[in-house]
């Protein structure tokens, strides 16, 4: 198999290695997980410095947070598509949609602009570059025809739907996600490999139920609503190691995520849907009581104690 995949638990998002003399890495993982990272490749015999390209599915920090130690250590050059790679090579106060998240990235830079139709060579495969776009503007799926396998990054998942964002990436995301379903849906498809979840062995049944859940929120904006704002805030709690109940209310209103939805989806005032919030969260099982804590239930690895929360593009040294 030219690919080999590699299922992660957040913070990061899974990886896949696609195999050749000019081997490629997509999607890195969180930055916190990057030993892991590191001892990934070798355990499948690739040296990280031998690595030809990392390649970003999309620019949010579980994806691409990997991408400035691997780079720092190893000169690594990194490809993203032309509409996120400026954003981050600018410096752009938006980018990876950290400060909106919350998030930290750590800093790197894009060398390689991609676009839709390009193709990635290998040695041993050749890649398609297709642009998905829907949970950001620059989502973009790798398709090895030779394997009819795709990596699809956050477009689908065989278990779930990738959460949309109408406040950054526009009010028009869930069409396009669904625009998106549905040129993929036209591929030759035998195998599929998400950012999250396990390796799909039936990814036409996997975009249908991607395509009918979208339909639904389309009707029903509210379940869009919930699902974003349980991922998030259940990803919040996975980096900071919990939150103390009495730091939950100013830590949600301090997110700019938490004031866009609490405003634009269920028409509230932001401190009127912090309860039902974490109400949701404990009713769910996304999150519950450690003693004093809320905790994310979820499976994930805490970053290391002292890991730098606050880091942004905009602290970014510029070159």
């Amino acid at each position: 198999m030219r690919i080999q995949f590699f299922q992660r638990i957040f913070p990061s998002a899974n990886m896949a290695l696609i195999r050749g003399p000019r081997p490629i890495l997509v999607d890195p993982g969180y930055g916190a997980d990057l030993a892991t990272t590191i001892a990934l490749l070798h355990e499948a015999g690739v040296a990280p410095e031998s690595l030809a390209l990392i390649v970003n599915t999309h620019y949010h920090g579980d994806h691409c947070g990997g991408n400035g130690g691997l780079q720092a250590r190893y000169g690594t050059p990194i490809a993203a598509h032309a509409w996120e790679a400026g954003a981050v090579n600018r410096r752009d106060a938006e980018a990876c949609a950290a400060a909106w998240l919350d998030q930290p990235v750590e800093p790197y830079r894009v060398q390689k602009i991609l676009h839709d139709g390009d193709l990635l060579e290998t040695g041993a495969a050749s890649v398609r570059i297709i642009h998905v776009p829907g949970h950001t503007l620059g989502l973009i799926a790798l398709y090895v025809e030779e394997e009819a396998a795709l990596i699809c990054g956050d477009a689908f998942h065989g278990d779930d739907v990738a959460w949309i964002n109408p406040y950054r990436e526009g009010p028009g995301a869930l069409e396009r996600a669904l625009a998106s379903l549905e040129r993929l849906a036209g591929l030759r498809l035998a195998r599929a490999y998400s950012g999250h979840g396990p390796p799909m062995n039936d990814p036409l049944a996997a975009i249908d139920a991607a395509r009918r859940r979208y339909e639904r929120w389309a009707s029903e904006p509210e379940r869009l609503g919930w699902h974003a704002c349980k991922r998030l805030f259940a990803y919040a709690l996975m980096i900071r190691g919990g939150l103390p109940r009495e730091q939950l209310p100013p830590y949600l209103l301090a997110c700019p995520w938490f004031q866009d939805y609490s405003r634009g989806i269920f028409g509230v005032a932001p401190a009127d849907f912090v309860r039902p919030l974490i109400e949701e969260m404990l009713r769910s099982g996304a999150a519950g009581w450690a003693g004093p804590r809320l905790v994310a239930l979820g499976a994930h690895t805490a970053p290391p104690p002292g890991w730098p929360l606050a880091l942004r593009p905009r602290d970014w040294p510029r070159h």
